[in-house]
């Protein structure tokens, strides 16, 4: 059996953390009021309604395409994340470390074939 690859297992891991985070976080703040305003929780992570949504969000879809798309998963949520730690939105650092793990596993898979095959020719044209 073939070890899985850093994007799958980082989709996987990255999505059942984000998932419970999402969830956890409803139970020190469920609000939905404004977004720049946070609760503190687990030790000093930024929570409120809207991050724990997204959290969650996030979470759910990287389990769902750990086996299927888990490259295209960790390169969307790295940039995603490294984005809204610049921009400083939510948690910087679990951000800043989610979304460069990301862009890391995406660096260390490689593509596969269905991704680098080249693309059929239109139907008109001859070779």
């Amino acid at each position: 059996m073939e070890a899985p690859s850093p994007a799958r297992l980082y989709a996987a891991v990255a999505g059942a953390l984000l998932l419970v985070l999402g969830v956890v976080g409803f139970f020190y703040d469920a609000s939905f009021g404004s977004l720049d305003r946070y609760e503190e929780a687990l030790g000093g992570l930024e929570v409120n309604g809207w991050l724990n949504l997204f959290y969650v969000a996030v979470g759910a879809a990287g389990l769902l395409v750990a086996g299927v798309s888990s490259r295209t998963y960790s390169l969307i949520v790295g940039l995603l994340f490294t984005l809204l730690a610049i921009v400083g939105w939510g948690d910087t650092a679990l951000n800043l470390v989610v979304g460069l793990l990301g862009l890391a596993a995406v660096a260390g898979t490689p593509r596969t074939k269905r991704e680098l095959k080249p693309r059929a020719k239109p139907a008109g044209k001859r070779a």
